[in-house]
């Protein structure tokens, strides 16, 4: 059975506006070295704006580093929120990121759901999936090579994107008009959780309008995974940086809007017993593997998790975990530098 593993960097700190950021930006990017090295599928980013934590605000920023210092993992971002993005311009970003990852790109295209990160960045949340049709219009048109008007002017993006078309772009999202978007523009689709009513609703659109399209959806009971010798003693010591996570994800929450694992906790247990997070010794996510698991993502650098801490986690996955889980055949098949 393949188990995909997955290395998640939002860059959640403390919740404190002196917190300092430059050394985990730089150990976020010797762990994904190191997640390269020892076989993870991919690395994942995302974007939030105005958070206490310092949640990831720029992750074409952090992808193209990440592309400099891996050779194999793919690199995703989920999600990028297209709408507050110059579509031009943001062709021409994910174009030359896509050359830098050689083809390892993928991009989930969100709209996000804050009123406030549209006025921080001067968009207008009212015509946000007007934002986010004409962004994906232009940006596809220009990867294909077309000339595209913007603004009244004719205008040609280059370099095209090393990947044919273009690098691999889902379209986020929970609702049929999501759906319906990722249909009409051809493309996967991929809610943040298993909806399966709304995902029979997009293959269904998809054939009604000549299009291609999959849905792309985390495992049923996709948590963080982090791993520690004393489970009981990781929860005192790493549950406070889980909270932080948690609480604030939680804090922007929206009437009928449910999202996944939006949650009003006050205390570390309570996180736990809801499953946000998970806590195990090696011996425990192997069992869990054997199974039928077949997704771990693991996010040292939680919510300010020291980064001792965090690499305790990636030594115990590295050295006890994942050899378990590759054959020698596959062992052999792997690029050197995965090695």
């Amino acid at each position: 059975m393949d188990v995909v593993t997955a290395l998640r960097l939002n860059m959640t700190n403390i919740d404190d506006p002196a917190a300092a950021h430059g050394p985990r930006y730089r150990a976020a990017l010797e762990m994904a070295e190191y997640a390269d090295r020892h076989g993870f599928a991919a690395i994942s980013c995302e974007e939030h704006h105005g958070s206490g934590t310092g949640w990831l605000p720029s992750p074409l920023l952090l992808a193209a580093a990440l592309a400099a210092r891996t050779s194999r993992v793919a690199i995703s971002i989920s999600a990028l929120l297209v709408p507050l993005y110059d579509p031009v311009r943001l062709a021409e970003d994910i174009a030359v990121l896509d050359n830098l990852t050689g083809g390892r790109l993928a991009i989930v295209a969100g709209m996000g759901y804050r009123p406030e990160e549209y006025a921080a960045l001067g968009r207008d949340f009212a015509r946000r999936g007007r934002l986010m049709d004409e962004a994906l219009e232009i940006m596809l048109a220009a990867w294909r090579g077309e000339e595209v008007e913007y603004r009244g002017a004719p205008v040609r993006v280059t370099p095209r994107p090393l990947s044919a078309p273009h690098p691999l772009l889902l379209v986020g999202g929970m609702t049929e008009a999501a759906a319906r978007r990722a249909a009409r523009f051809g493309l996967p689709f991929s809610p943040p959780m298993s909806m399966p009513e709304l995902e029979d609703y997009y293959l269904r659109e998809t054939e009604r309008q000549g299009t291609f399209g999959f849905v792309h959806r985390p495992e049923p009971g996709s948590r963080i995974t982090l791993l520690h010798s004393d489970p009981e003693r990781g929860w005192q010591e790493y549950g406070p940086h889980i909270l932080t996570e948690a609480r604030e994800y939680g804090s922007w929450r929206r009437a009928g809007l449910p999202r996944p694992h939006e949650y009003d906790v006050s205390t570390p247990e309570e996180i736990r017993e809801l499953g946000y997070a998970e806590i195990l010794t090696p011996d425990q996510l192997l069992a869990q593997i054997a199974s039928g698991r077949t997704e771990i993502i693991v996010n040292p650098l939680i919510g300010g998790l020291p980064i001792e801490s965090g690499w305790e986690t990636l030594h115990l996955l590295a050295d006890e975990v994942l050899p378990q889980l590759v054959t020698p055949e596959a062992a052999r098949d792997q690029p050197i530098a995965a090695r």
